[in-house]
């Protein structure tokens, strides 16, 4: 297929266009906020390259000269949403600064909600995946720790954040889908659970509502999460 490339590359080290011809109608810019604005509005399965070809105005073919692939498509829209991040100057506690970023991380997952479906190391090599890294590893200057494991601290915080919004996301989703309220769901549920549970059957299960019944204040459990994976690193 034109504009594909026999061997193995990097999206990032290939020219914007392949191939003679006239100057590029499009910039890897054009076409990534094209991609990242479906994205957004229909799904990330509304995002194909012929979908985003005719939102550009071109044909499939063309858009190859582009983007060899769609995993490359995709690379361009995790990099074009990484430009959201703010990074301010690190404060010293690089605590609090890596909580802030992963407040950030949420919010922007919520803001691209097909984002976490497409986090992975493969696209950690895009010039706002980059910047990003470097900005993470400037704010962990002050723990004494091997950049290694300073990276895994990182993996570890951004597993933390995409499995929690995962579930936000997914649980939202499920939400719009029923064919009653929220409340009347809830309300179901916890009747039969609080049936299960005053059977005997789970008594740690039972204690355990006995000692907290709710509700569950979600962002102080995200907040834990994060503060108790920080806090692993740092015994070390």
């Amino acid at each position: 297929m034109a504009g594909r490339a026999a061997e193995p590359e990097v999206i990032w080290a290939r020219p914007e266009r392949a191939g003679r011809g006239p100057r590029p109608a499009h910039s890897r810019a054009d076409i990534a906020a094209t991609a990242v604005r479906v994205a957004d509005a229909e799904g990330i399965d509304a995002v194909s390259m012929r979908k985003i070809a005719g939102e550009l105005g071109m044909g499939t073919m063309s858009l190859y000269n582009y983007v060899p692939r769609k995993e490359d498509l995709y690379e361009l829209m995790v990099d074009a949403v990484s430009a959201e991040y703010a990074f301010p100057e690190p404060s010293g506690d690089w605590r609090a600064d890596v909580l802030g970023l992963a407040r950030q991380s949420r919010e922007l997952m919520h803001r691209h909600p097909w984002l976490p479906g497409l986090m992975s190391p493969v696209y950690g090599f895009s010039p706002n995946a980059l910047a990003y890294l470097e900005y993470c590893l400037t704010c962990l200057d002050p723990l004494d720790l091997p950049y290694g494991t300073k990276m895994e601290l990182v993996a570890a915080v951004t597993s933390v954040v995409t499995t929690y919004v995962a579930n936000e996301i997914a649980t939202a989703e499920r939400t719009r889908s029923l064919p009653w309220s929220a409340e009347q769901e809830q309300a179901v549920r916890i009747a039969y659970l609080g049936g299960q549970v005053a059977s005997g059957r789970y008594p740690r299960l039972a204690a355990s509502f006995a000692e907290d019944a709710g509700p569950i204040d979600l962002e102080a459990v995200f907040e834990r999460a994060l503060r108790r994976t920080l806090e692993g690193f740092a015994a070390e």
